[in-house]
């Protein structure tokens, strides 16, 4: 296999088997039946992945990681954006089901990474991840439709704010990879978790219900160690290799997992217009995993000699000026 692929490649298929393990959190808190609160079970999930992951991954580099500026910033952001991703989603899931909740946090994902990446990183956005991005706008809308029965409005407002959280730490995760090593990258991840379970800790401290009681602990366990600590390792380890825009197209791999499961094991129901606006949710996120020989190509873009091959995002996406043509192309 050609070198130049193969590290996206595994990238991808990283954060992919990030994505399936992350779609099971749903499905797994309604098969529970915990009567934990969601708040204290996301806290736990934060503290058992943290100190799972952290004792593979973190070292003496890491620590000392921590001293520098550029490092310190990002990681703060991807432990409070973590935080609070676990309190919205498992809270969703508690009001709206597995299914709906997922799909409308991991189709607002790929909005929000794209923007975010645009204000941090300055990675351009291009007329394929517009159309996207307002295809998925659109099937929220239908979602949020009169028609959808037994929608918690409230519900989707959080999961609307757990995709948003998603792609502040996506991007923000991305920046630690560019200002750390690799290698460091899972043991920051660890950090992160540790340091967002800090503001969930009085629900976890004050919770009426023991750890131990019922299905919880199983519960706990499946959350921390396969959503959590494998799955963070993978994510952030494929991160390395993609752009943050890929992969919050990849998480479309979650939403697509959870509704599979809440449907087809949980019996959950989705009204027709639900399913309608998540279709066409998905389509808009599947339109920006498409090659570039799908576009139809410019005839002549400025500043790109003939006979090279042009890229999607050059042709749908012409420099409105010669000083524009000469800035450099964000790098992965």
């Amino acid at each position: 296999m050609d070198t130049r692929t193969k590290g996206p490649l595994l990238g991808a298929g990283l954060v992919l088997g990030a994505a399936v393990l992350w779609g099971t959190v749903g499905p797994a808190q309604v098969l529970a039946s915990s009567p934990m609160m969601p708040t204290a079970l996301g806290g736990w999930r934060l503290v058992v992945g943290g100190l799972i992951l952290g004792m593979f991954t973190v070292r003496r580099s890491t620590v000392r990681a921590l001293t520098t500026g550029t490092v310190v910033r990002p990681l703060l952001v991807c432990a409070v954006s973590t935080g609070v991703f676990q309190a919205a989603l498992l809270s969703s899931v508690a009001r709206t089901g597995a299914a709906l909740a997922t799909v409308v946090a991991l189709g607002v994902a790929p909005a929000a990474i794209g923007l975010c990446a645009r204000w941090v990183t300055g990675e351009r956005m291009t007329a394929v991840w517009l159309a996207g991005t307002a295809a998925a706008v659109a099937g929220c809308a239908l979602l949020l439709a009169p028609g959808s029965e037994g929608v918690d409005a409230w519900g989707l407002l959080l999961a609307v704010a757990a995709g948003i959280c998603y792609g502040l730490y996506t991007v923000f995760a991305k920046k630690l990879a560019a200002v750390a090593p690799a290698a460091q990258l899972p043991g920051l991840a660890a950090l992160s978790l540790l340091a967002g379970a800090l503001p969930l800790a009085p629900w976890m401290v004050n919770s009426d219900v023991p750890v131990r009681q019922g299905a919880t602990f199983p519960l706990i366990v499946w959350l921390g160690v396969a959503t959590t600590a494998l799955a963070y390792w993978l994510f952030t380890t494929g991160l390395t290799k993609v752009r943050a825009v890929t992969a919050g197209t990849l998480s479309l791999a979650e939403p697509l997992a959870a509704a599979l499961i809440g449907v087809l094991l949980l019996h959950e129901h989705l009204s027709p217009v639900a399913w309608a606006g998540g279709a066409l949710m998905l389509t808009g996120m599947v339109t920006m995993c498409l090659p570039p020989r799908f576009f139809p190509r410019s005839a002549r873009v400025p500043g790109i000699p003939r006979g090279r091959r042009i890229t999607a995002a050059e042709t749908i996406e012409p420099l409105a000026s010669n000083e524009r043509s000469s800035e450099p192309a964000p790098t992965a």
